[in-house]
């Protein structure tokens, strides 16, 4: 069965990318693709529609999935726009807050959805890995730093605090401390999280953990984003067919 995926965002960086997995592969097709300023030429062989189409067009072209990669306010409307249509959602937008999350959640109890901040398989590696690290490692000081192009607008990012999640639910933490400036001795059981934005950098995830003798660093660097875009479109074609109900990427991982 060949999928048929929906593209939001599409002239974006990332919609950019999807289209360009889509293109290579042969099991899944692109329905549409939208994005909310004009596009003038086709991404790779797809002609971009009005994103204040989106409606029409999901029923128009019946896709059986939607990919998007924007920002919080849209991908809930995309969202809301797929629970009506039947049509499957999966999501790699990040900046959601504590509402938008829960709404966007809501959306799952009438199709499949999968939010993940990261589609990376080495991500979804490197959580499984660090919460048996702080285990393993009780009472060593804990720091993360995260690196994204100067275009990101969530700091810290998705996946950062999703790691930062992973780290305070395998350990005892005080809190966290974000940056450090002046006098300001590192407290016990403190995490320190640190963001750098810069340049094109597609995306950097380092947590330290170390105590007086030694130190353990794990790492994952994204050298290209096609990377989280194939990782969208595996989501994709794995949720399609699945009950109502709210995925992660590591169900796609496991299976």
């Amino acid at each position: 069965m060949t999928v048929r995926i929906g593209v939001t965002g599409a002239a974006g960086r990332m919609g950019r990318e999807v289209l360009a997995v889509l293109a290579a592969r042969e099991d899944c097709e692109p329905a549409l693709a939208v994005n909310r300023s004009p596009v003038a030429e086709p991404i790779d062989g797809v002609e971009v529609e009005p994103a204040a189409e989106f409606d029409r067009l999901v029923a128009d072209r019946e896709p059986d999935v939607v990919i998007d990669f924007t920002g919080p306010e849209s991908a809930l409307a995309y969202a809301e726009t797929c629970a009506e249509a039947d049509v499957a959602f999966v999501t790699g937008t990040t900046g959601f807050d504590d509402g938008e999350r829960e709404r966007l959640r809501e959306t799952s109890e009438r199709i499949p959805v999968m939010h993940a901040p990261n589609f990376a398989r080495g991500v979804q590696a490197l959580l499984n890995v660090v919460g048996q690290a702080v285990r393993n490692l009780p009472g060593y000081d804990v720091e993360l730093v995260e690196t994204h192009h100067n275009g990101k607008r969530d700091a810290p990012s998705g996946t950062a605090n999703r790691l930062l999640a992973e780290i305070e639910d395998n350990g005892e933490f005080a809190g966290r401390t974000y940056g450090r400036e002046g006098e300001q001795p590192r407290e016990e059981g403190e995490i320190g999280v640190h963001v750098l934005r810069a340049g094109g950098i597609r995306g950097e995830h380092e947590i330290v953990l170390a105590d007086d003798h030694e130190e353990l660093r794990l790492t994952h660097r994204a050298e290209d984003r096609g990377v989280f875009a194939a990782g969208a479109v595996d989501a994709a074609e794995w949720i399609v067919g699945r009950k109502a109900d709210w995925y992660d990427f590591a169900n796609v991982i496991d299976e």
